[in-house]
């Protein structure tokens, strides 16, 4: 069976993967396209000076477009955002749970309106980074010309990044949303270790501090990997069983479980969310509510822990929604599987539910602890913006995506080998049974 290797051999793999390539290369040519209006020399001036703060994060997850305030300043966020409140009411709301229960076509209607949500979002999220930059002496003309033609911009960008992430997740290859913040993860790997090792040689991180570091990091990725391929199989016996016109022999089969289930959503969506309230703290001149909103700034402790309970709370949200158990015990039993020891329907789903339970409270106990122990690691170690960008956070996302996008392109290897293997051996069939036929026919002769 051929590996990785067979990818150029397979003409609708090869168009899907360079059709995700040329996706977010266009992606990354707007990173570069600015917003008119802001006084540049100084907003990265400040943007250099906060880059362990909210601006570090989102500059992360805008792949550098904040510093350049480009028309993708709000990224991907805008949509996260409301995908995640759109779920979440599909579980409460009658009428989006019955559109959820419709299929394809209700699956359409809950999409549009994501996207109308979204709209309306990053409307809100644009005029109040414009009005705190007005504020802060970042705007050459201030006024309502500058606001509305910035929240023009800033929210066609983000429509043009959400269609784009959609169409990588129907044409490309991957997830649509997750590609794009990898993208702009990645693109900031090179440049931060430019600037980090600037850092070790002016003086400013001493040469042991850079080599726990980089051990830091060697060992986050390392330990990613490794529970990123850790499974829970649970054995499932079939019984002796006619299927057709034959006999099947009895057989055992294992369900793989992964440890972490709910893969890189849940800190993309507890990022996505924190981003909100920060960004307002961020920019608003009220001292109340700025002192309020404090607690959702990065580099305090209380952030630190909404953070891991949102992590918790989308862990368990994200895993109830994909895996239903109660359909797979049935799917088991019309089968005539079961697992040992297990009595088949409700108890098989109550078994199921319980391991699934466990699973997920230690895929986000780990979650929780990579996003946020090596990222504070960082910052005591005085790394800068190495923290975000080599951080838990970035470095889960970046190493799930690569594995979840790996494992994407083999099952479409290994769907067209066996493809590929039944057309052969349907000739071959097909062959057999001419030559009888004709021999058939000059022994009747």
């Amino acid at each position: 069976m051929q590996g990785l290797e067979g990818i150029g051999k397979i003409p609708e793999l090869r168009k899907r993967i360079l059709f995700t390539l040329g996706m977010l290369a266009v992606f990354r040519l707007g990173i570069f396209i600015p917003t008119p209006g802001i006084d540049y020399e100084r907003l990265t001036t400040e943007l250099d000076r906060g880059a362990g703060s909210l601006f570090g994060l989102i500059n992360m997850f805008s792949g550098g477009a904040l510093e350049q305030f480009s028309i993708f300043t709000l990224g991907i966020m805008p949509y996260i955002s409301v995908s995640i409140i759109m779920q979440i009411l599909a579980t409460i709301v009658p009428s989006l749970e019955a559109l959820k229960k419709e299929g394809e076509a209700g699956q359409r209607v809950i999409t549009r309106y994501t996207r109308y949500g979204t709209i309306i979002l990053a409307l809100f999220q644009s005029y109040i980074i414009s009005v705190g930059l007005e504020k802060q002496g970042y705007v050459m003309a201030p006024g309502w010309g500058f606001r509305f033609s910035s929240m023009i911009t800033l929210t066609t960008g983000t429509a043009y990044i959400m269609w784009l992430a959609e169409q990588i997740q129907e044409r490309g290859i991957g997830n649509g949303m997750s590609m794009v913040v990898f993208a702009g993860i990645v693109a900031r790997m090179p440049v931060t270790l430019l600037s980090t090792f600037a850092l070790a040689r002016d003086g400013e991180i001493d040469p042991i501090s850079m080599i726990v570091i980089f051990a830091l990091a060697i060992l986050t990725v390392a330990g990613i990997v490794f529970v990123e391929r850790s499974f829970r199989r649970i054995p499932v016996q079939y019984p002796r069983r006619m299927v057709g016109k034959k006999m099947a022999q009895a057989q055992t089969q294992y369900m793989p479980l992964k440890l972490n289930m709910a893969g890189v959503m849940p800190p993309i969506f507890a990022s996505a969310l924190l981003v909100v309230p920060a960004t307002l703290a961020s920019f608003s001149q009220n001292d109340t509510l700025r002192e309020l909103l404090q607690i959702f700034l990065p580099g305090n402790w209380i952030h630190d822990l909404i953070f891991m309970a949102l992590i918790f709370f989308f862990s368990y949200f994200f895993i109830g929604i994909t895996f239903n158990v109660t359909e797979i015990a049935d799917n088991l039993k019309k089968n005539s599987g079961f697992i040992p020891t297990v009595r088949p329907g409700k108890q098989t789903s109550d078994y199921l539910f319980s391991v699934l339970n466990r699973l997920t409270f230690w895929g986000a106990l780990y979650i929780s602890i990579i996003c946020v122990i090596p990222q504070r690691l960082y910052m005591e170690l005085n790394a800068g913006s190495f923290a975000y960008i080599f951080g838990g956070t970035a470095v889960l996302i970046a190493v799930g995506v690569v594995l979840d996008t790996v494992s994407q392109i083999e099952s479409h290897i290994v769907s067209r080998n066996y493809e590929s293997f039944m057309s052969k051996s349907s000739k071959v069939r097909g062959g057999v049974g001419s030559m009888g036929y004709q021999r058939a026919r000059l022994l009747r002769r």
